[in-house]
Order: structure tokens, then sequence, then C-alpha cells
């Protein structure tokens, strides 16, 4: 087996697939042209999301087996097409879900708890208690969209705070112990928290718009840590501004590159962003909800386990 490396992983993903007995060859730099051009000489790929693998890459690569992203998402693949050429997808949604839903919780107590803004406030020399009185999460109802891996594990998170968790899924019996799943209706009748765990797919895209916000029956605190573009953020900041969202904690942003790499690629700021982040009720980290020490090894172990599960069928 004849594996190309288009992103760099943790050291111990090329050293176990060596172990097993594959052959792997390394490409940090290569234009995408260049990569197509010697594609065809290779069972398998690994990517994170460093360029996107449209028909035109795939129809080059006529020897292909499987392709294997390190994360959870698999949007940067043309996925009918792969399959219809019976290229097997993989991806690892096992191996960040616990970072994932550390980050998410840190969020969202630091909404809570004025974290972020105390902060900044202290390091400018204001002392301000009252302005900085928090909210507890004891008694509050969490909404969670999409109750897969990054769902789940969040809900475990929460598990001790004695608040109430729901779920709403396009899959149905995946409620467990840690949430009780219920119609999209019911969840945005109850929800003071809504957090949201969906991959970006067609249903997806710009799923949180104003007209969205608006059937919730109360204001709410927004979470996403799944991706940006389900968010249309000139509607969420003008809920913020209307008090229908009352904060909003984001690992992501609808103007991310594919990559995720980066921001954007113009030089000047959308301005629904610029707005966004004068907010004191909105913090945001860059992509790296699932990004810490620990999950890079476990994604980097997953995604063997899957390649390995494959060349053995």
């Amino acid at each position: 087996m004849k594996i190309l490396h288009l992103d760099k992983n943790h050291p111990i993903l090329i050293k176990q697939l060596e172990s097993a007995g594959a052959t792997n060859h390394e490409d940090y730099t290569s234009p995408k042209e260049l990569i197509e051009q010697k594609i065809n000489q290779y069972d398998g790929i690994v990517i994170r999301s460093r360029f996107k693998i449209d028909s035109q890459f795939i129809d080059a690569a006529t020897n292909l087996k499987f392709i294997a992203r390190v994360g959870a998402g698999l949007e940067s693949i043309d996925i009918p097409y792969a399959e219809s050429r019976n290229i097997r997808l993989i991806s690892a949604p096992e191996g960040n879900k616990n970072a994932v839903g550390e980050h998410t919780l840190g969020m969202l107590l630091s909404l809570f708890n004025n974290l972020n803004k105390a902060d900044r406030e202290l390091r400018l020399g204001a002392w301000n208690r009252e302005a900085n009185r928090g909210i507890e999460l004891d008694g509050k109802t969490v909404g969670l969209i999409g109750y897969g891996n990054m769902g789940k594990a969040f809900a475990k998170k929460l598990k001790g705070f004695n608040c109430t968790v729901l779920c709403y899924d396009i899959k149905n019996d995946v409620g467990n112990k840690n949430a009780t799943q219920v119609s999209l209706k019911t969840l945005q009748e109850l929800t003071d928290v809504l957090s949201i765990h969906v991959p970006w797919t067609a249903h997806t895209d710009k799923m949180i718009h104003a007209d969205f916000i608006n059937d919730f029956q109360k204001p709410f605190w927004l979470l996403n840590t799944a991706r940006g573009k389900c968010v249309v953020t000139s509607d969420l900041v003008n809920a913020i501004k209307n008090e229908k969202i009352l904060g909003a904690g984001l690992d992501v942003l609808e103007y991310e590159n594919l990559s995720f790499e980066s921001l954007f690629t113009d030089k000047e700021l959308p301005k629904p962003l610029v707005a966004l982040l004068q907010f004191d009720n909105v913090i945001v980290s860059p992509h790296i909800a699932g990004w810490t020490t620990e999950s890079k090894k476990k994604l980097a172990e997953v995604t063997v386990e899957k390649i390995l599960n494959i060349s053995n069928t």
C-alpha cells in the first residue's frame, strides 16, 4: 500500500502505517497541479484541509482506494464523485470529540461569567464587579443541534451542572442518558443555550439565519464549534443588537478559508465580522476547538486504525 501524505500530522501516523507495511511519501508544499501529476502512483492519500479534492483531482487519481482526512468533516472532498469511483472516505471525529466538548464548555462558562470582558477591563485598571456579575448554568436548558460525536461529547461534559440537555438531529433515536432527543420546535421553545454540532452540508449551510433565530421563544446564547458557514454573521449581529441572542461563543467563522488555515483572502475584514467583534458578549477563537496536544495524537491513531481496516477488507 502506497500512501501520499499532503499535510503534516502527529508522527505516530506515519510510524504506525510503516509498521503495518505501508510505503509513505510526504509532500507538504507542492501545488495541487503538481500533486495531480503523480497522484496516480498512490493507493491512498492523507490530508487535513490543504486543498479541495474535486473531480479533476479524483480523475487523475486512477489507482486511489481511499482518502483519509485527519479531522471530523469531509466537506473539502467531492463525496458523491469519490464514491462513484469506489474510493473509500475516512474521517476521524472520534479523535477530537473530547477536545471539542471541553472547548465548547469553556466558551459557555466564559460567556456566562464575563471572564474575557472582566480580564480585558482589569488589565486596563478597571475593577468592575457589578458590571461583570455572571449567571449560572444550573437550571438552564441547553439545546444541541446535531447529536453525533461532538454533540455527545459536549452533552457528557454538561453532566453535573444540573442543567437540562435537549438534542435535535435528522437521525432518529440518537438521544441517550446525557440528552433527550426532541423536535426542532420543542428545542426552539425551551432552549436557553443553543450549541451547533453539525457538518457543513447543503442542508446546514446558513441554517442559523434571521427567521430561524426568531423562531426561538426566548432570548438565547449561541455556541458554534462546528462550521462557520452554518451561521449567517449579519443576522447574528442583528440578533445580538436586538437582544434576541444574548451572546455568542464562536470557534468558527463564516469567512474562513476552506483550508481553515486563515480567516479570509481579502485584506479588508467583512463588515458583519467587524461589527461582531465589537461586542463584549462575543468570544471567538481561531478554529481550535479540536486542536489540542492530545487530539493531535488521537486523530492520527483513529486515522491509522481506519486505514488498516480498509486494507484488510
